[in-house]
């Protein structure tokens, strides 16, 4: 479903609010599914054992056509339950902790002013999804497996996560195969070498702790790193690219907030998470019980979608939802998932989009649209949510 205001859960999704608990859909696959709205319900679901995230499941709600045989052949960890879930999670969960994360700030800011030297250097207009939200994310997403962008391998990443669809509205079953196909490649060439000479990068430690004591097959360990590469950077993108449009809609009101005030950013961040919520329908999962949701029993073997979208713009927890207001208190978001699922990286996403934000703000301070923001067209079947292009000036 489209949205009709960039920065807003589809107004659809108040209709099905309106209908009950459940509303029974077709997807594009042409595929019957649930979808859930409320934020209590989403939370439930999120958390139920009687819900699985296995992409095997013969009526796994897969969005595109594709997208559940090419799950299903590399077994993402997102896509699988516990215990399988749990030991790969386990994996990441040591470098993706909030005291990693700090320790990451430095060369965060160091990478986002390096793209804002270019930008000045080179003056405006600029499209900042591609020259900036791009190249930070995946420039950040490189360096926490031990890639700087001097590395042969950073071009290779770049290279292969550009060169095809994975996922999404574009993508097929053979886009898609051929894509990630390319990416195991490069990082299959990237452990051989860091076995060689092993640091204290992420890649490094999982190497030494997972691959080499025998926790982990070699295919495993190309997955993990595979999905927590593309997630990172599609999510981060697109959430920098959306967060700066609606920085600089309304006469650049929320810009100039953040400008008077830097101490709001913390909060302005998990504000814009809440709001544009661009990983809205990234929980796919299916039911293995008959699962009572309000008045509406949802059967065992069905599909069902967590609108995290919904969720967080549910008006019965969070008043006047389609508003974004930094001053926001009460119940916290669920743009990051809930449950064991939870995104593994969202520590890091937070600093990453903190600094992101800042700097633009801190350095650019006379940035503004360089088009009206009704004729930007936005991706609206993709992995994640977000703008096609950021046109800027200033």
């Amino acid at each position: 479903m489209p949205r009709a205001c960039p920065f807003s859960a589809p107004t659809e999704y108040a209709d099905l609010r309106s209908e009950g608990a459940a509303s029974r859909v077709v997807l594009p696959t042409g595929r019957h599914a649930w979808v859930v709205t409320g934020y209590s319900d989403v939370r439930a679901l999120l958390a139920d054992r009687r819900v699985s995230a296995d992409v095997r499941h013969p009526n796994f709600p897969a969005l595109t056509e594709g997208e559940q045989e090419v799950g299903a052949r590399i077994r993402p960890f997102i896509r699988m339950d516990p215990p399988e879930h749990t030991a790969h999670r386990r994996m990441l969960l040591p470098e993706m902790t909030v005291r990693k994360a700090r320790a990451m700030r430095r060369a965060v800011q160091r990478i986002a002013d390096e793209r804002v030297d270019e930008l000045l250097r080179h003056g405006p207009p600029v499209d900042l999804l591609p020259q900036y939200a791009h190249t930070v994310s995946s420039t950040v997403m490189c360096e926490m497996i031990g890639v700087r962008r001097a590395d042969p391998f950073f071009r290779r990443i770049t290279g292969a996560l550009g060169s095809q669809q994975i996922g999404g509205g574009a993508s097929d079953a053979s886009s898609a195969t051929e894509g990630l196909d390319a990416l195991f490649e490069v990082f299959d060439d990237l452990v051989t070498e860091r076995e060689r000479d092993l640091g204290d990068d992420l890649l490094s430690q999982l190497i030494a702790d997972q691959l080499h004591t025998g926790a982990v097959t070699r295919d495993d360990l190309l997955a993990t790193v595979a999905i927590t590469v593309v997630a990172g950077r599609e999510t981060t993108t697109n959430m920098i690219g959306l967060s700066v449009l609606a920085l600089l809609d309304d006469d650049r009101r929320l810009w100039k907030q953040l400008d008077a005030d830097p101490t709001l950013m913390p909060a302005a961040v998990e504000e814009l998470l809440r709001a544009l919520s661009v990983g809205d329908s990234i929980a796919l999962r299916t039911v293995t019980e008959d699962i009572t949701i309000g008045d509406v029993v949802i059967p065992a073997g069905d599909g069902v979608i967590p609108l995290l979208a919904g969720a967080n713009h549910d008006p019965a927890v969070f008043p006047e939802p389609s508003v974004i207001d930094f001053q926001r208190e009460g119940r916290t978001h669920i743009g990051f998932g809930y449950g064991v699922h939870q995104c593994v990286g969202q520590n890091l996403a937070r600093v990453e989009l903190q600094i992101a934000l800042g700097t633009l703000i801190d350095r650019v301070p006379g940035m503004r649209l360089d088009t009206a923001l009704s004729d930007i067209a936005f991706k609206h079947d993709g992995i994640a949510y977000g703008p096609v292009r950021v046109p800027v000036t200033w």
